[in-house]
């Protein structure tokens, strides 16, 4: 009999079984890595813009330097935008526009000065139904970086005549060569807040082509651009939501490829005074938030930029006007218009409806 220093702590069958039950493991573990899929997305996002960003690149097998350079190519993207176009940053370049006063021709970044040519195009495409110098009346209002109470009251209809005296974008002037805004009267301020996050997913998407990333979908407070397919060879696949204050549900599924999709709509940001809806949506030829039955509208364009500005503009014509000039115009455009019952009833001009998904699959 051995000492008990030296007793096998393991009887005859425990050393046998215990080989066996090691391989069973290494082989379920095997197994288990081996059904792992490989990821199949690279995904990075953040916050920004008063709003959250997110981006999804469809390329398997990323080594480590181009995941970094994606991240750098689409943060840095959106931070230069909100550098220069903020309404909320002391030191942004928009802010310090607007203090400036009239008759000073101020240089603009190459980056500002395209968002504000491409809000002047809408504008006048619009009749003024999108304005970008719209910002003291949603003050006003009671919202933007600029509202005056948490509790906001509507405006007198004296204050209401003293404002619309500083909005019209036919205000502003750009000069191409120069690179340079002048504004025509003092106090005229401006926000971009319809236009810029919409710029900003395209620079982001611009900055993603240029490392050779072409299978992409970029989303930045809800406006998008998809670019190539998903690993499956399909279509992104992105949500028109149903117009709900209260929960998020979706109303169709759009398949999008090489195009970009923003919405805007009245159901998000409002409160209620004496019974009445207030919409954060202005409109500037009134000077009073939009009281129409058109609860959003969703434009599928080329660029970002100019579908956010549409979708704002259409928004604010309402149900009847906003078709007309998206019909006339050979606009993608899907209005969910409010029935008295609560509701929707769909519209959409015959460009829209090949976007469709075919089925409800996200």
């Amino acid at each position: 009999m051995r000492p008990a220093a030296e007793r096998d702590p393991l009887s005859p069958r425990a050393r046998i079984l215990l080989p066996l039950l090691l391989l069973a493991l290494l082989v379920v573990t095997w197994h288990r890595y081996q059904d792992e899929p490989q990821r199949p997305y690279f995904h990075i996002g953040g916050s920004a813009m008063g709003t959250t960003w997110s981006v999804k690149v469809a390329h398997a097998g990323l080594d480590g330097a181009r995941e970094r350079a994606a991240v750098d190519a689409a943060s840095s993207s959106i931070e230069r935008v909100e550098a220069l176009m903020s309404t909320w940053r002391a030191d942004s370049e928009l802010v310090r526009l607007n203090a400036q006063p009239g008759g000073v021709a101020f240089p603009l970044a190459a980056e500002t000065f395209r968002v504000f040519e491409i809000a002047q195009g809408v504008s006048a495409l619009s009749g003024g139904a999108f304005d970008v110098t719209v910002s003291p009346l949603v003050a006003a209002w009671g919202f933007g970086a600029g509202a005056r109470a948490l509790e906001p009251t509507p405006p007198s209809p004296a204050e209401l005549r003293a404002l619309r005296a500083r909005v019209g974008y036919t205000k502003l002037a750009l000069d191409r060569v120069a690179g340079t805004l002048t504004k025509q009267a003092d106090g005229v301020e401006c926000d971009l807040s319809a236009v810029a996050k919409g710029f900003a997913v395209d620079e982001v998407a611009r900055a993603l082509l240029a490392l050779g990333l072409d299978n992409f979908l970029v989303e930045i407070g809800g406006e998008l651009r998809g670019a190539g397919v998903r690993l499956d060879g399909e279509a992104w696949r992105v949500a028109i939501e149903e117009p709900d204050a209260v929960g998020r549900r979706v109303h169709r599924v759009v398949a999008l490829r090489d195009a970009a999709m923003a919405t805007s709509g009245d159901y998000r940001n409002y409160y209620e005074s004496e019974g009445r809806r207030v919409s954060h949506t202005i409109d500037p030829r009134s000077g009073e938030p939009i009281r129409h039955r058109l609860a959003s509208v969703t434009v599928i364009h080329s660029e970002a930029a100019e579908a956010d500005a549409l979708a704002t503009a259409l928004n604010v014509l309402g149900p009847e006007a906003g078709y007309t000039l998206a019909t006339r115009q050979g606009l993608a455009a899907y209005f969910l218009i409010r029935n008295a019952d609560g509701s929707f009833r769909p519209e959409m001009t015959q460009r829209f409806s090949p976007w469709l998904a075919t089925d409800a699959a996200e």
